[in-house]
Formats: structure tokens, C-alpha cells, sequence
């Protein structure tokens, strides 16, 4: 039975909870205790009040440091420092504050005693990046692992898979991404001009930390891929549009390729009929191929659409990942 704590009880943290309590299949995983420096009634609420999945269909409280739902307990901390808690007999600290830029930010639930911290999100202080489709089976015995980013996620099985499969000469992914929590509201100083404009009224071209993660899980696409975004005002679920140079692309249509090459897998899913991006809130694949937007250009181009819930699906892929590490450790 894995035993986890949250530190850090933002979007992916709540969201992580959510999948958690719901799905009977994750039963087994005992949560030990969620950590925020926000105030305990105010997690509770915004738990129980979501503006993407909707409210929480049981009862939610909070009481005696503890957060309640539906009838669970769950300790709940509020301390800006975890390494001065006690974590001994917890398997992985989910990483989820968004700060873990550092080593000794990173390490914190080690140093309380935990045996492992998955993070949320790129970081340079981890000991590996992996992500479930790509590296996965290069996962080795470092404490700190990185679990990338949403959309490195959705890039990193498609692309390795079809690389393996086929040889990828170059490629080009742009990923169309709904605004998050680094954008402002209303115009605002920012880390550049563009990500300094309110977040709902524009498209805004940006980078993204996938350019750089993608070839450090996929190292042998290095100097063949490159990756941009753009922010677009909705809330939730993203897209990547990429386009590939194969170096065999057979003949006829690519989506039997496809449907072929990901028949059964988890991570990677398809839609035959046109939707939009509201049609794939809640899927918990790391992307969704939309089929109907398959194209071929020439004898060896094709450009493929997929769609990506960045908190669901990276959700879902955490507490994967949670289960590899604490099983690698049993």
C-alpha cells in the first residue's frame, strides 16, 4: 500500500485528491497528510467549489486540522518548510507547490524522512525527469524525480513512440494551451511583454518548458524537434498540433498508423468525431489524437492533433508515477 503526502494543495494538488477519492481503484494509496500555507478553511472551499470539474459530490469540511471529505479525515499542515516534519514511513512526497526549483527546496520531505519526492513540473534539482510513454523504463534509484510538464506529457509518447516505429526526420509541435496561474488577470508586469497581458482576451505566443524537456527525455530527437506555444483564453484542456517529417511514412491513411501503433494504450487515446476542447475535460490519458484532423502532405509529412487535459491527465500521469516509485521501493 503506497503511503504519500501533498505538499502543496494548488490545482494538480486538488485535482490529485480528487482522482484519488473517486476512483476506487486508487483505494489502496493511504494519504498521510496535504500540506498548504494557505489557510485550512480556504483549501476546503476551493476543494469542494471547482470552476473546471465542478463541485465535489459529497461533503467537504474542515476541522481540527484536518480536511474532510466525505467522511476521510486527511491531516493537514501548514508549514512553509517541510523538512521539519515528521514524513518516516511515507513512500513519496507529490511535490505539487510549484517551487521545487532548488535541491534543498526539492529535498525537504527527504530530509523529514520520506523516501522519495515526485515533482510537479520541471525542475533542475531533480535527480531524474520521467515521463510514463517516453523514459519511463530508464527509471532509476534517484530519490527527486521530476515528473515534467502537462504538455511534455502529451508530446513524449506520441513522439516516441512514432520514432520508434517509423523514424522521425524532423518535427514541429505547437502546443495551443488554456492560461494558468503564472498569467495575469489584467495587464500587468510579467517575465516578458507577451505573458504580461490578461490572460482571457488574448492569444499570446510564449515559449514553453517542453522545448527543453521533450529532447531530455527524448534525447535522440535532439537538434530534430522544436516546440512552441501559444496561451488561448479557456480555462482548461490544451492542444498539441505537430507536424513530422517521417523517414517512413507508409501509404494510405495515416490514422490506420495510428489507431495501430496505440491500440489499448493508456496514455495515449483517440477520438474519431469532431470536438472541441470542452468535449475532453476530465480524460485521463496523457493526450487524446483527434483523428478527423490527421493530415498528409507529400510522401513523408503528416501533421497530427491532440488533444490534452493539463490537469487531469498530468494528475492522473503523478499518481502513476507515484505508484512506479513507491513499488520500486518496496
Amino acid at each position: 500500500m503506497p503511503r504519500i503526502m501533498i505538499n502543496g494543495f494548488g490545482r494538480i494538488g486538488r485535482t490529485v485528491l480528487r482522482q484519488l477519492l473517486r476512483d476506487p481503484a486508487h483505494a489502496d494509496i493511504e494519504i498521510a497528510a496535504i500540506n498548504d500555507i494557505a489557510p485550512l478553511d480556504m483549501c476546503a472551499y476551493l476543494f469542494r467549489y471547482d470552476s473546471v470539474f465542478g463541485p465535489w459530490p459529497g461533503e467537504v469540511g474542515a476541522e481540527d486540522g484536518h480536511l474532510t471529505v466525505s467522511g476521510r479525515r486527511i491531516p493537514f499542515w501548514q508549514c512553509a518548510d517541510l523538512s521539519g516534519r515528521d514524513l518516516a514511513g511515507v513512500d513519496v512526497v507529490l511535490e505539487c507547490t510549484g517551487t521545487a526549483h532548488t535541491r534543498p527546496r526539492a529535498e525537504a520531505g527527504i530530509v523529514a524522512g520520506a523516501r522519495a519526492v515526485l515533482v510537479s513540473g520541471p525542475s533542475e534539482a531533480a535527480d531524474q525527469t520521467i515521463v510514463l510513454g517516453a523514459n519511463d523504463a530508464g527509471l532509476g534509484p534517484g530519490r527527486i524525480i521530476s515528473n515534467a510538464s502537462c504538455t511534455t506529457n502529451a508530446i513524449g509518447p506520441l513522439l516516441a513512440a512514432l520514432d520508434a516505429a517509423l523514424g522521425i526526420e524532423t518535427a514541429h509541435v505547437t502546443t495551443v494551451h488554456c492560461y494558468t496561474g503564472s498569467q495575469p488577470t489584467v495587464d500587468a508586469p510579467g517575465a516578458s511583454h507577451e505573458r504580461s497581458r490578461a490572460a482571457a482576451v488574448s492569444m499570446v505566443p510564449t515559449t514553453t518548458s517542453a522545448a527543453g524537456q521533450v529532447t531530455k527525455v527524448l534525447p535522440r530527437l535532439a537538434g530534430r524537434l522544436s516546440v512552441a506555444a501559444i496561451r488561448v483564453p479557456v480555462i482548461s484542456v490544451s492542444t498539441i498540433d505537430a507536424t513530422i517529417r517521417l523517414s517512413d511514412c507508409p501509404d494510405g491513411d495515416f490514422n490506420a498508423v495510428l489507431r495501430t501503433t496505440f491500440a489499448g494504450s493508456p496514455l495515449v487515446g483517440m477520438i474519431e468525431d469532431p470536438c472541441v476542447s470542452t468535449d475532453l475535460r476530465g480524460r485521463a490519458e496523457s493526450v487524446i489524437l483527434a483523428l478527423p484532423e490527421t493530415m498528409r502532405v507529400g510522401a513523408d509529412q503528416v501533421r497530427i492533433m491532440g488533444w490534452y487535459d493539463n490537469e487531469w491527465g498530468f494528475s492522473a500521469r503523478m499518481i502513476d508515477m507515484t505508484r512506479r516509485i513507491a513499488a520500486r521501493r518496496c
